[in-house]
C-alpha cells in the first residue's frame, strides 16, 4: 500500500525523483527482448516488450504487458498475436519496434498469427483474457503454437542490450 505524503500528487502517484529511481531499479533486472506481432483492423503491427513470462503449462498462457501509450494498445484486445522470442543478433530487429524504423522485416503467415522470420522462439497465441495493469495492460494469450531454434537470446538490462548466452544443456532435457 502507497502512502501519499504532502508533494506527492495523487495517492497511488510516485514522485517523479522517486519514479526515476523505481525505474532504474527495476532496469537492474535483466530480461529478454521480445516484439508481439499482430493483424490489426488497419495494418499489421510490432511492438517490441520486455514485459513477457510464461503463466501456466496447462492450458499454456503466456503474458506480456503493454504500455496503454503504445500506438497499437488499443488494437491488440481480444486479437490473436505472437511472441517473439529475439536472438543475439537481431537487436535492429528490437530497435525496429520500438520506434527507431530499419530495413522491413521478414514476415512469416502463422496459422494463428503472424510472426518474425528466424526468431529464437515463438508462441502464437489466441486471446485468453486481459487485466488492468496500471499504465500497462497485461494480456495473456493461450499458446496455439511454437517453437526455437539454437543461439544466444537477446537481452536487456541497465537501459542496454546484452547478450545471454546458450547454454550447454537446456532446461527441457532435464524435465
Amino acid at each position: 500500500m502507497m502512502i501519499a505524503t504532502p508533494g506527492a500528487g495523487p495517492p497511488g502517484r510516485m514522485p517523479a525523483a522517486r519514479a526515476h529511481q523505481f525505474r532504474g531499479s527495476l532496469g537492474r533486472f535483466a530480461t529478454g527482448v521480445a516484439i508481439v506481432t499482430f493483424d490489426g483492423v488497419t495494418k499489421r503491427h510490432g511492438i517490441t516488450v520486455n514485459s513477457f513470462t510464461s503463466v501456466s503449462m496447462d492450458p499454456p498462457l503466456v503474458l506480456v504487458c503493454i504500455a496503454r501509450t503504445a500506438k497499437a494498445h488499443d488494437e491488440l484486445a481480444g486479437r490473436p498475436f505472437a511472441v517473439n522470442i529475439l536472438g543475439a543478433e537481431q537487436r535492429q530487429l528490437a530497435l525496429h519496434f520500438a520506434g527507431r524504423p530499419g530495413p522491413e522485416p521478414l514476415w512469416v503467415e502463422g496459422e494463428t498469427a503472424p510472426r518474425l522470420s528466424n526468431v529464437l522462439a515463438y508462441f502464437e497465441c489466441k486471446p485468453w483474457a486481459a487485466y488492468d495493469g496500471g499504465d500497462h495492460t497485461l494480456y495473456i494469450g493461450e499458446v496455439a503454437d511454437f517453437n526455437y531454434r539454437n543461439g544466444d537470446a537477446l537481452a536487456y538490462a541497465n537501459s542496454a542490450f546484452t547478450t545471454i548466452p546458450e547454454s550447454q544443456l537446456g532446461m527441457e532435457d532435464l524435465l
